[in-house]
């Protein structure tokens, strides 16, 4: 066996020169020389000069990733789904709201309600009156009433879809996507 720890002198009672460093201790090196990482590439030929970048790359480069879609969790979607129907719900109440003031403003309902007043009025009576059936509290009622009934089959519409979706994923492996990123 190779002793590799230099010459240690004498541990104990001799007359050993003194190191600095204790018995079992690497001995400082002489001249330190810097370190010199070996190379990942060999060398290139003498002949072979290395041509500098010039700066911004011609074309761009593009990493894409080729996934696919294999299973929608039911519970999301439903979440999901309901959040976003509650939000066209209360856009379509807000729309209508808007849209029956502007109407009203532009006298639509007195010149219509006139003209099937007149129509369908008689000697003894006045006719329809389409000012008090179209009034705003009615058509917002209105609007309510199918805003609840649309939050309620969006969501279970798109639960089932997502049921669906799952059946099918199973079949044929879902539905693959191809994203890019530029960089």
């Amino acid at each position: 066996m190779t002793d590799t720890r230099g010459s240690q002198g004498q541990p104990y009672g001799g007359q050993a020169e003194y190191t600095g460093a204790l018995p079992g201790e690497r001995q400082p090196q002489q001249q330190a020389q810097p370190y010199h990482p070996p190379q990942a590439y060999p060398e290139p030929p003498q002949g072979a000069a290395r041509k500098p970048r010039t700066g911004a790359r011609t074309t761009p480069r593009t990493r894409k990733a080729r996934l696919r879609v294999a299973k929608a969790d039911p519970w999301s979607v439903m979440k999901v789904s309901f959040l976003l129907s509650i939000a066209l719900g209360i856009c379509t109440v807000v729309a209508s709201a808007v849209l029956w003031m502007v109407m009203d403003a532009m006298g639509v309902f007195s010149t219509v309600g006139g003209t099937i007043s007149e129509a369908t009025g008689s000697n003894e009576s006045n006719g329809f009156d389409l000012q008090s059936f179209l009034s705003l509290p009615r058509v917002l009622m209105f609007t309510s009433i199918i805003a609840v009934i649309d939050v309620v089959l969006a969501t279970a519409l798109a639960t089932l879809g997502a049921f669906i979706y799952n059946l099918s994923a199973g079949f044929v492996g879902g539905v693959e996507l191809t994203l890019a990123e530029d960089e």
